[in-house]
């Protein structure tokens, strides 16, 4: 039993790499193959940037067919399933960045983070006027803010979640968060 265990996680490696290898044949049984592997987990991935199936499900679709007609730049000098995820991811990112939507849509539904460091912002107490001109004045900061706030205060991702998503460090995504509060802060102190 324990040969037929070793085999079989043996054959399980070689299986895997025989179907990559389908793959970049262009065989479509090998494809579909990998697509049973990792549709699930791709999906979530793009549903948890984008927080809507229908583009979720675009998105992956899209994210396979790509990385079937690119396969030969894959370097395997990480997994196929790292890979794969990181177009999947930056196909989400680049969905949102296209639309230039940041999840503010209701807003009230969110469990905003209430902090009492001083650079804390409390959405919680401000007036639904004051809160459209915060949401507006928040647009209008550079990218890397909005897609951090967005990230971190709407989408609720913790810092290595945000740094794995925008392939930076963990200690950027702080700074980052933090630039962009006090960016925000002194924006809306006139408000």
């Amino acid at each position: 039993m324990k040969a037929q265990t070793a085999m079989s996680g043996t054959s399980l490696l070689s299986l895997h790499q025989d179907l990559i290898n389908g793959c970049k044949r262009g065989d479509q049984k090998a494809q579909f193959q990998i697509y049973k592997l990792y549709y699930k987990a791709m999906y979530n991935i793009s549903l948890r940037i984008l927080n809507n199936p229908m583009e979720a499900e675009d998105i992956m679709q899209e994210s396979f067919l790509s990385a079937f007609e690119n396969i030969d730049n894959w370097s395997g000098t990480v997994s196929f399933g790292a890979w794969l995820k990181k177009i999947v991811q930056n196909r989400s990112i680049d969905l949102l960045r296209k639309q230039n939507r940041i999840i503010f849509e209701d807003i009230e539904s969110y469990n905003m983070i209430e902090d009492t460091s001083d650079d804390s912002i409390n959405i919680n107490t401000v007036t639904e006027s004051r809160l459209h001109r915060v949401m507006e004045t928040i647009k209008l900061l550079p990218e890397k803010f909005r897609e951090i706030l967005s990230l971190y205060l709407f989408e609720g991702y913790d810092h290595e979640e945000i740094a794995e998503i925008l392939s930076i460090s963990g200690s950027t995504s702080r700074s980052r968060l933090s630039r962009a509060k006090q960016k925000l802060l002194r924006e809306i102190e006139g408000i």
